[in-house]
């Protein structure tokens, strides 16, 4: 796999060319990548997939009209053509009163150093031994009879930005993954299940054969499923999807969300939405860090905050635009691609652990349900209502008894967060993460 080098220069340049177009200011992205990814599957290799690209996104601002233009072809006469096209569009768009670079007080003025970039990539070989390891542990857990395979992954990319406010910038971060699909039982009576994970860097990958092992594990715990009459009980959320509450409440306290009116907690800023002991950090420069960053979409240097401090709601998550709509700053939350604006999103988000123990929190519930997967969304922003299909294990005085499955969780977001209890298990294995949660007075609906 080649290097992947940003290169600010270039992109100064190109902006430039830009506002001698007719443009009033512009600013750029460019996102190159190279990407292994092996497949193993009944223990033979199933192949070996490289991928390249090298994508630059063009944003130009005429008065108060923008235009965002995209392009991989990345030769001169191409990319003379995409700056006419986008100072046309954006002489012709509508305006928009708050669009427009951020203030060159807010860029990234230092060095940051995330270490996201391993120095080394493993060989397609190397990938294709971890997947035959993570396949070959899942197969021999007893009660699993076939497979989806296991894939092992490798990738390395380069972030460039710059505007003609002064800014350019850019970043490489490599990243790697290890997972497996496994399925058990026989028949009718075949159930199956999944396991993954990821990292910055190679040598921070769990080990495969422990990845497929678990894939195995769960596939077989969840044989022989049952169904549970319709009733309110405790509902444990399992690490590998509590991350989800946290992200839900990102996309309720988006700036482009309370500056529409559309989240229920528009009203909320410095209220208690949760539990009192709940912390929710945000924090762009986490080393190593699977969202990390040293700036945002728009080249300003993100920080850590607490967006939920003992309970209480600190701030939104605000891009330029947001912020300037609800007469505020941004608060380095913007996010984007090539092809689209910026828009506010969160990084490495978390909630803090709590100070019981996974085990303590289930055997302090009579009757409830532990989820381990779930399908499907149906959430109102507005009301806050909301219901998923999931699957996982009842649990019964304390102990989980039996696996069951077809079911639904329901209840409302307010009312979710205010009865959080969070467990001490916190890892970061994911982009958004959270420990085991367990969450009292849920409907749960089965048969």
């Amino acid at each position: 796999m080649s290097e992947r080098t940003p290169d600010p220069d270039f992109l100064s340049d190109f902006v430039g060319k830009a506002c001698n177009a007719g443009a009033d200011a512009a600013d750029a992205v460019m996102i190159s990548s190279v990407s292994l990814n092996a497949s193993w599957r009944l223990g033979q290799n199933e192949g070996v997939e490289r991928a390249e690209s090298s994508d630059l996104g063009l944003r130009v601002l005429v008065g108060q009209g923008q235009a965002i233009v995209s392009s991989t072809n990345m030769k001169g006469d191409a990319l003379n053509e995409l700056i006419e096209r986008a100072v046309t569009m954006a002489k012709n768009a509508p305006e928009d009163p708050y669009c427009g670079l951020p203030e060159a007080s807010q860029f990234l003025n230092e060095t940051i150093d995330l270490d996201l970039a391993d120095s080394e990539m493993p060989s397609s070989t190397a990938l294709l031994d971890l997947a035959a390891l993570a396949e070959d542990a899942a197969r021999e857990v007893p009660g699993v009879t076939n497979t989806e395979g296991a894939e092992a992954s490798a990738a390395e990319s380069a972030i460039t930005l710059a505007n003609t406010a002064g800014f350019a910038e850019g970043y490489s971060a490599t990243s790697f993954g290890v997972s497996a699909s496994v399925i058990a039982g026989s028949d009718t009576q075949m159930e199956r299940d999944y396991e993954y994970c990821s990292s910055r860097h190679y040598s921070d990958l769990e080990e495969a054969a422990e990845v497929g092992k678990r894939a195995g594990e769960r596939a077989v715990n969840r044989l022989n499923p049952r169904k549970i009459k319709s009733q309110q009980v405790p509902v444990v959320f399992d690490p590998r999807l509590s991350g989800g509450l946290p992200r839900l409440l990102a996309g309720l306290i988006s700036g482009a969300a309370i500056s529409r009116g559309t989240s229920i907690l528009k009203d909320k800023m410095n209220e208690k939405v949760c539990a009192a002991d709940i912390d929710i950090i945000d924090d762009p420069l986490r080393k190593r860090g699977l969202s990390s960053r040293p700036f945002d979409g728009e080249g300003i240097r993100g920080k850590s905050r607490k967006i939920i401090q003992n309970g209480v709601l600190q701030t939104w998550l605000l891009d330029t635009r947001s912020a300037r709509q609800l007469e505020l700053v941004s608060t380095g939350h913007a996010s984007r691609g090539t092809s689209t604006p910026p828009s506010p999103a969160p990084t490495n988000l978390y909630m803090s652990p709590g100070k019981i123990s996974r085990d303590d929190l289930i055997k302090n519930i009579k009757s409830g349900f532990y989820v381990t997967e779930m399908m499907g969304m149906s959430f109102n922003s507005l009301t806050g209502d909301y219901s998923r299909g999931a699957s996982g294990y009842w649990i019964e005085n304390g102990e989980l008894i039996h696996p069951v499955n077809e079911m639904t969780v329901a209840g409302n977001i307010k009312d979710m967060f205010l009865n959080l209890t969070p467990a001490d298990d916190l890892t970061f294995r994911y982009g958004v993460n959270a420990p085991t949660l367990c969450i009292d007075g849920m409907t749960v609906a089965g048969v």
